[in-house]
């Protein structure tokens, strides 16, 4: 069996390096490179340095959505992880019902982004008619509209993470605690919780990442309005790539940087997160 695979490997694996270096590599390299260009098809490109760099860091609507994105990510990563959390600590006991609850609110998480934007829309706008206002009246509504909206549509995923995570916890040390006399409170603080780190670390990344490269929600709830104070930083680079003519190395420049921020804050969150795991 051994011989068969290692005889086939790369006929296995052919098909699906392929896809990944055609859809992912070649495109990011591409990517890096147009950022130092000025282009409007990948045939016209003309080298010309830094320049999109210092136009996209001289955008005052770059800074602002970058400002606005580290915020609502910030926000939502506290948000989501609490909620999801306290209902894992809730639905990780076994008993009539949990797998119900379990199941219904994972549901939101099957939805599409702009279905779910549109559906989110209707229903905030629909709250808000009773104070005669609307989501993009005002830049706070839009805020707490999509954070409301990315909660509803996260939490249950991160809430099957963390019941694993519970679940995975022995019942001879917890019964060991109990001996020893820990409260309720101490046996989540020095217990639970670090042995539930990796579920920790692959939730806070998630959602960081999520947060960070919201896209849909953002389109589909505000567009950005109202002016561009709820525009994230994804719609941000949409819009000068594919809205301002002579725009798209920016826009692509804008991208790069774009990537190597969240490269930076992931890897910073795992590296941290990583440290205080232990064995269960």
């Amino acid at each position: 069996m051994q011989k068969a695979f290692r005889k086939n490997f790369p006929i296995l694996v052919l098909p699906t390096l392929a896809a990944y270096v055609i859809a992912f590599l070649i495109p990011f390299v591409l990517g890096i490179y147009l950022s130092f260009t000025k282009f409007t098809t990948v045939t016209d490109a003309q080298w010309i340095g830094l320049k999109n760099y210092a136009m996209a860091f001289k955008d005052k609507d770059f800074l602002s959505s970058l400002f606005f994105t580290v915020k609502f990510t910030v926000v939502n990563v506290v948000t989501v992880n609490l909620a999801a959390f306290a209902l894992a600590n809730v639905l990780s006991q076994t008993g009539k019902g949990t797998n119900f609850f379990r199941t219904v609110i994972f549901m939101p998480n099957l939805l599409g982004g702009i279905v779910l934007g549109y559906i989110w829309q209707v229903i905030i706008n629909g709250v808000l008619a009773f104070s005669r206002t609307t989501l993009t009246a005002s830049a706070k509504y839009g805020f707490w509209g999509m954070v409301v909206a990315l909660n509803w549509q996260m939490i249950g995923y991160m809430m099957i993470i963390y019941i694993a995570g519970i679940q995975n916890v022995s019942e001879d040390v917890k019964e060991a605690a109990m001996i020893d006399g820990v409260t309720k409170i101490q046996m989540l603080r020095r217990i639970i919780l670090p042995l539930i780190m990796p579920s920790i670390t692959i939730c806070m990344f998630m959602t960081i990442t999520n947060s960070f490269k919201m896209f849909d929600l953002n389109l589909a709830l505000t567009a950005g309005l109202p002016g561009k104070s709820t525009s994230m930083i994804t719609l941000d680079i949409f819009n000068s790539f594919y809205n301002r003519m002579g725009y798209e190395g920016v826009g692509q420049a804008k991208a790069v940087v774009f990537f190597v921020i969240l490269a930076v804050i992931s890897v910073t969150q795992l590296m941290l997160t990583r440290k205080r795991e232990v064995e269960n």
